[in-house]
């Protein structure tokens, strides 16, 4: 429950800053373009967040680095809300980014040995629940932007309050494992390097990661620019998308449980790429609709897969493997509307999603990397297979 409470917490507070968004850019003065430089230094922000914190899990222990960088992404949430001009919304973002990324890492390698401890998948359903703190960041948001609260005093409590949560909710954190003597006797860690394998799933989550990116920005867009649908109803490309994948996150946790981790990556990743396929080339709305909720029912449980394989893979290095992981899938995240904006000048906008369905098929190809290594002989560096 204190895992879930601080996945929740994260997108809470990441949403809280997106739902106040235009009123900072029009008490700032800036413009759209300025304000798309500007996010570049959030997403630099949490990637450098991550790569830091990544290690530092792994010597201080989750259970230390999960409050303090839950502290950190809260306190810095205001900063955005305060910023006059260009400048000071840089380093608010910055500072944010950072923040934001290293809860992100820290959490999810938290949520790593919590799965593990629990003996069965549990890592979708804390996803999940990151989506809901994003729709509570809604609700809120809009009441709060409906009652004229600036930006400074609705992020201020937010900033508040998300401090109390983190410390509220460390003591319930799971204690680490005791070491084994050997391990102890072994002298100081050395630094270890990235096996390949971990690279290899780095590069899946940038390749899913990018296309969760492309569906958040421009979903809608198809709609409106593609099939000529009006506002109200292009919304609803990705209400259906977000809807699919939160609840697809709810329920993939006992489907990989039955099934394998490497089946339910194959299997989503092939049925992202129908449902994306099927939106692309359909002239109906409708149609169009129910295939941005099947691309992301498909999406829902493939993150999750990845981000879990790379903490399983070495408990001693759970937090590094997990930021790399996390860290390219970040800039996946990132990369994928930005390179869909410049291939629009060479082909309708429905053909490029051919490059998101692309990646959604070399996921189902090499899901396979999943597959734990054959034990050959004992070795303290050896990766253990998942239950």
């Amino acid at each position: 429950m204190a895992t879930f409470a601080y996945f929740v917490l994260n997108g809470f507070l990441l949403a809280m800053w997106i739902v106040h968004i235009p009123e900072i850019e029009h008490r700032t003065g800036i413009g759209h373009a300025t304000l798309g430089w500007l996010l570049l230094l959030l997403g630099a922000g949490a990637f450098a967040g991550m790569q830091i914190v990544g290690p530092l899990t792994d010597r201080l222990g989750a259970r230390t680095v999960v409050p303090v960088s839950a502290a950190l992404c809260s306190a810095t949430v205001v900063l955005p809300g305060l910023a006059g001009d260009a400048w000071t919304l840089g380093a608010g973002l910055l500072l944010l980014g950072i923040g934001n990324g290293c809860l992100d890492v820290s959490m999810n390698a938290h949520a790593v040995q919590v799965e593990h401890a629990y003996g069965r998948p549990v890592m979708s359903a804390f996803h999940a629940t990151f989506s809901v703190g994003g729709v509570l960041a809604a609700l809120v948001g809009a009441r709060t932007l409906s009652q004229g609260w600036s930006p400074a005093w609705t992020l201020g409590a937010v900033a508040a309050l998300g401090v109390v949560a983190a410390v509220a909710a460390a003591p319930a954190l799971l204690r680490p494992a005791a070491r084994a003597p050997e391990a102890a006797d072994a002298g100081p860690a050395v630094r270890r390097k990235t096996p390949r394998r971990i690279w290899a799933l780095a590069v899946l989550a940038l390749m899913i990661m990018m296309c969760e990116g492309v569906a958040n920005d421009w979903s809608t867009l198809h709609l409106s620019t593609v099939l000529d649908a009006p506002a109200a109803t292009a919304a609803l490309a990705y209400g259906a998308f977000a809807t699919a994948m939160t609840v697809g996150r709810f329920l993939v946790d006992r489907l990989a449980a039955r099934v394998g981790s490497l089946a339910v990556l194959r299997g989503g990743a092939s049925v992202a790429a129908a449902g994306l396929l099927t939106a692309a080339l359909s002239p109906w709305v409708p149609l169009a609709v129910a295939g941005w909720a099947v691309f992301g029912a498909g999406l829902s449980g493939c993150v999750p897969q990845l981000f879990s394989a790379a903490g399983h893979a070495d408990p001693a290095a759970a937090g590094a493997n997990v930021s790399r992981v996390a860290g390219l899938g970040y800039l996946g995240m990132l990369a994928g509307p930005a390179v869909i904006g410049p291939l629009t000048h060479l082909m309708p906008l429905n053909l490029t999603f051919l490059l998101p369905v692309a990646c959604c098929a070399v996921a189902a190809a090499t899901a396979g990397i999943l597959r734990p290594p054959a034990r050959t002989a004992p070795a303290a560096h050896q990766e253990v297979p998942t239950a």
